[in-house]
């Protein structure tokens, strides 16, 4: 059996394999941004980006490759991008890179929302548990981690078969692997797809779900 090769044709030792993808998913994330630049997704624009993730395997397999890759794929079949589809597209790009809105000078990129299960989840606090991720308009994470807990819930600090719900602060993190995402977030989509029952909510709606509960 032939050994991987890397793009400068390397043999690809496995613990090199996830910085390699990380990269291909910093490279994909950049890609997607300038995508965005004119504020429209076109026809040429889309077959390159499925070119690209067609081409690279290991960011394809990858969250948020694996979403946008399908769902490409699947607005080219008959090799043309209609305008429903393109605005489609740019709001599917817009929610994986968090490109439609401006971050603060001190913050690294703003949160993508493509992860979020649709449509929302109803929260429950007493005896569910809780995991947070990024930064939060609504308070520190200590300040949020403190208000689930005074409803009756807990909070764990990485997704597991154990947390119920991975909430994803509006603000990107700048300790994020990833500009737009970090490993809580691939983990927690990871978990979905293999059917743990983890439900992974915006900010905004949980914030919501926290003020209801107070009343």
């Amino acid at each position: 059996m032939s050994a991987r090769l890397d793009p400068h044709g390397q043999p690809v030792a496995r613990f090199n394999r996830s910085r390699l993808t990380d990269r291909a998913i910093d490279e994909l994330v950049g890609l997607c941004k300038g995508v965005l630049a004119d504020g429209v997704v076109d026809e040429n624009e889309a077959k390159f980006l499925a070119n690209w993730m067609q081409a690279n395997r290991e960011a394809r397999d990858r969250w948020p490759a694996n979403v946008l890759f399908p769902r490409i794929r699947e607005m080219l079949e008959d090799d043309v991008l209609d305008a429903d589809e393109q605005a489609e597209l740019l709001d599917l790009i817009i929610d994986a890179t968090g490109g439609g809105l401006a971050p603060t000078p001190e913050d690294g990129s703003m949160s993508t929302a493509l992860p979020v299960c649709a449509p929302a989840p109803e929260i429950e606090f007493e005896g569910f548990t809780f995991c947070m991720t990024g930064k939060f308009a609504s308070g520190t994470r200590k300040e949020c981690q403190a208000q689930v807990v005074a409803l009756g819930g807990s909070c764990k600090g990485a997704p597991s078969r154990a947390v119920d719900y991975l909430v994803i602060g509006t603000i990107g993190s700048t300790d994020w692997i990833h500009s737009t995402h970090g490993r809580k977030i691939e983990r927690a989509v990871q978990l979905r797809e293999e059917g743990s029952g983890i439900h992974i909510v915006a900010e905004e709606h949980w914030f919501a779900a926290v003020k209801g509960a107070a009343q």
